[in-house]
């Protein structure tokens, strides 16, 4: 079977090399060189308005999936109406613009942080009175094209909010309450063609700075109920877009309870730990969503810990000498901010696991 992909960066590599075993070949296309997929497959770079080089891109192709969510919806629809791409155009939508996908979880009664929308924000005394009306602390975020940390500013007082506001100028924002989590955990789910989807167990992730550094799974402290209200959440908002591939919802845990936070319409970097440490991966399960095949069992082969390498490139060989440890490089040059790889250890039990995290993270960050 042969897979286009829209966009070409890790996300994308993984799931070439999962696909790989199952008989699939992949191509690639977006506008950015150099690209994390160059090493695996043919990467055509052009921009997503080129329909000339769509067309080109999309010949012979069984099915296309996309490995982020802001690749623009036109070309998606471009290629949609030439072959089956999964998952929908709906999805897509919705995910790229915070507010609609806050709408969305709320017609899905799925509960969300309060939220109001500043369109078109200016950093004057107008749109001040109503961020201070609304309250704060809160956070301003972009409604499109924001990720990793990008596109966002806290406020924590009144005076600087015209300075988080002139971070954004220009740009259509939701303003959200800043909540008070006991932490970030994240569900992953799968759905086939036949309607049924498979679930991971929750993730507990760490972020610093708008970046994820840290994933455990399963998460520690996780009673049959929080599961069971992560998957519920999952259920309806693949039912809503008659979803196939992976999705994923970030939460917050607030008093024992979920408030979802984003979903992203692909495979999440709070999944890598499934390549070493479930039955089957998310990308391969990806894979075999788009292919139309039946999906793998997610069942954990013990308790997985995930670091993201960001911006620096540690001792492979120091790492690798931990009989646990999986690494995993992306080909990318090391830059601030940057993922450019990651690294997995699967340990037998929560206990061993988080008895030997420090041990890994020093490791994984050259300390």
């Amino acid at each position: 079977m042969n897979i286009g992909i829209l966009g070409a960066g890790q996300l994308g590599r993984m799931l070439a090399l999962a696909g790989y075993p199952l008989g699939c070949s992949f191509r690639f296309f977006d506008p950015t060189p150099p690209s994390a997929v160059s090493a695996v497959a043919p990467h055509m770079c052009e921009h997503y308005s080129n329909t000339e080089a769509l067309d080109s891109f999309i010949k012979g192709l069984d099915a296309v999936t996309y490995e982020f969510e802001n690749v623009p919806v036109e070309a998606a629809e471009y290629v949609a109406s030439r072959v089956a791409l999964q998952p929908g155009i709906e999805a897509l939508r919705v995910a790229q613009d915070r507010f609609a996908e806050r709408e969305c979880f709320r017609k899905l009664g799925i509960p969300v942080v309060d939220s109001i929308e500043l369109p078109a924000v200016q950093a004057n005394e107008s749109h001040k009175g109503i961020v201070s009306k609304f309250g704060v602390p809160c956070v301003l975020k972009a409604r499109r094209l924001g990720y990793d940390g990008k596109g966002q500013a806290v406020v924590r007082s009144e005076d600087k909010i015209l300075e988080a506001l002139s971070t954004l100028k220009g740009q259509d924002v939701i303003v959200e309450r800043l909540v008070e989590f006991t932490r970030e955990l994240s569900i992953i789910a799968v759905r086939g063609r036949s309607g049924d989807p498979k679930f991971y167990p929750l993730i507990e992730n760490v972020h610093h700075q708008g970046i994820l550094r840290t994933s455990r799974c399963p998460a520690n402290r996780v009673g049959e109920s929080l599961q069971q209200e992560a998957e519920d959440f999952a259920t309806r908002v693949l039912a809503h877009f008659s979803y196939v591939g992976v999705l994923t919802i970030e939460l917050f845990e607030v008093n024992g309870k979920l408030v979802a936070n984003e979903m992203a319409p692909r495979v999440h970097n709070s999944g890598h730990f499934s390549i070493e440490g479930s039955e089957t991966s998310q990308f391969e399960n990806h894979i075999r969503a788009v292919m139309g095949m039946p999906l793998g069992s997610t069942r954990p082969k013990g308790s997985s810990l995930m670091v993201n390498l960001i911006g620096v490139r540690p001792d492979a060989k120091k790492l690798l000498a931990m009989p646990q440890v999986h690494f995993h490089w992306y080909g990318k040059a090391p830059r601030e901010g940057r993922k450019v790889g990651h690294v997995t250890a699967v340990f037998k039990g929560s206990e061993e696991r988080d008895s030997k995290a420090q041990e890994v993270l020093a490791c994984a960050r050259g300390t």
